[in-house]
């Protein structure tokens, strides 16, 4: 990719400033190309490529505040919508791993969701980032190796530098591997069980993760998540 097409990636700006080292990188390039050669195969990929970079869109570099980091996108047609374990708003019913997350919020919190769209969360500056940002249909974890864990990476990487206070959320053993980019003292690290029904009940049940994250905004004097969801607004992205 050349510096102008770079420019031409439908990214907000400070994030495609950001990730330009690895959005210049041939592996990108050669990601690029075996997602073009699946498609012209007749494999359907999830999200749509409009969707890819979407959870940078909608919460910009500056805005970030959580960090949620998923696996990769549900290989369910009709599902992923861009942002980790979020889904479109008229999927029913809901995937197991959300529907545990709204549990333990229930029970963390009181907060009653049933609409799977998390976009709402994502406009407050909760980063809802997939390990890997594409999924072959009906294949799940069909994309991981296959480049885009530089990407995200160098995401968390990113955001460990910040100065400001963050808080990472890391569920499930493959998210905690990247828990090892995080250093700066001013950051919060929540780590558990991922919220699938195999693992839910070993620890990610009672870890009240959205309790902690909003007493540890608080106490730098931001503003809490309100985790309720179905309220939507902001940009859409476009792909590579």
């Amino acid at each position: 990719m050349t510096d102008s097409a770079l420019q031409r990636v439908q990214m907000e700006p400070a994030w495609r400033e950001a990730l330009a080292p690895v959005l210049l990188d041939t592996p990108m390039q050669q990601l690029r190309q075996r997602l073009l050669e699946q498609g012209k195969r007749g494999t359907v990929i999830h999200p749509k490529p409009d969707e890819w970079f979407r959870a940078f869109n909608h919460t910009p570099l500056d805005q970030v505040r959580v960090v949620i980091l998923g696996q990769d996108p549900y290989p369910t047609p009709g599902h992923a919508n861009g942002l980790c374990f979020s889904v479109r708003p008229d999927v029913r019913p809901l995937p197991k791993s959300l529907l545990n997350i709204f549990k333990e919020l229930a029970d963390d919190l009181g907060i009653q969701n049933r609409n799977g769209d998390l976009t709402h969360w994502a406009d407050q500056g909760v980063l809802l980032l997939n390990a890997v940002l594409t999924v072959a249909s009906g294949q799940p974890a069909s994309h991981q190796g296959m480049g885009w864990e530089a990407l995200t990476d160098h995401a968390i990487r990113v955001l460990a530098e910040q100065p400001r206070p963050i808080v990472f959320v890391f569920w499930g053993a493959q998210a905690q591997k990247k828990a090892a980019h995080v250093h700066r003292p001013e950051h919060l690290v929540i780590k558990s069980p991922h919220p699938s029904p195999l693992s839910a009940y070993r620890g990610f049940f009672g870890s009240k993760p959205f309790s902690r994250i909003n007493a540890f905004l608080e106490s730098h004097g931001l503003e809490p998540i309100d985790w309720r969801t179905g309220v939507e607004s902001g940009p859409e992205s476009s792909g590579i």
